[in-house]
């Protein structure tokens, strides 16, 4: 069966609320799931993954959030060729870098040898319901990207 691992980073609860429908939506495609909070993982966790998936809030001006630097830079350590990878979060529209989290792990995937599986999905501040649609149909591309 397909193992999917989502590591995500949230401050408010959105991002974790963005990882939960990506998780159930995966769940409903029978994905096997595991979902951790991106301090109590390493990215060798990912090496056991089919499907590899980072969702990350964007701080302030673009910056990452504290708590997932240390995971990001020993992301760009490892090596995941032939695994699927996909990038989701959230972000605030009032500020210039939009969701540059984002932006920054997708780059870090295209570097490490991984495949993108689906488009990343930027969420402004809480999922709604196009955003809630949007994920549920990244989770489907990865999925077939799998396959």
């Amino acid at each position: 069966m397909t193992l999917a691992k989502i590591v995500y980073a949230s401050m408010t609860g959105n991002t974790e609320e963005i990882a939960d429908i990506v998780a159930e939506a995966l769940e409903n495609l029978d994905v096997d799931v595991e979902m951790n909070e991106c301090t109590q993982v390493d990215p060798e966790d990912f090496e056991d993954a089919d499907i590899c998936i980072v969702a990350t809030y964007t701080y302030g001006d673009g910056e990452l959030p504290d708590e997932i630097v240390d995971f990001y830079e020993e992301l760009q350590e490892i090596d995941l060729s032939g695994k699927i990878y996909g990038v989701c979060g959230s972000g605030d529209t009032f500020y210039d870098d939009f969701c540059k989290s984002v932006d920054d792990f997708e780059a870090a995937f295209a570097k490490i040898g991984a495949s993108k599986g689906a488009d990343s999905v930027k969420v402004d501040l809480a999922a709604e319901e196009e955003d809630i649609q949007n994920l549920e149909a990244f989770a489907k591309k990865l999925v077939e990207a799998a396959q």
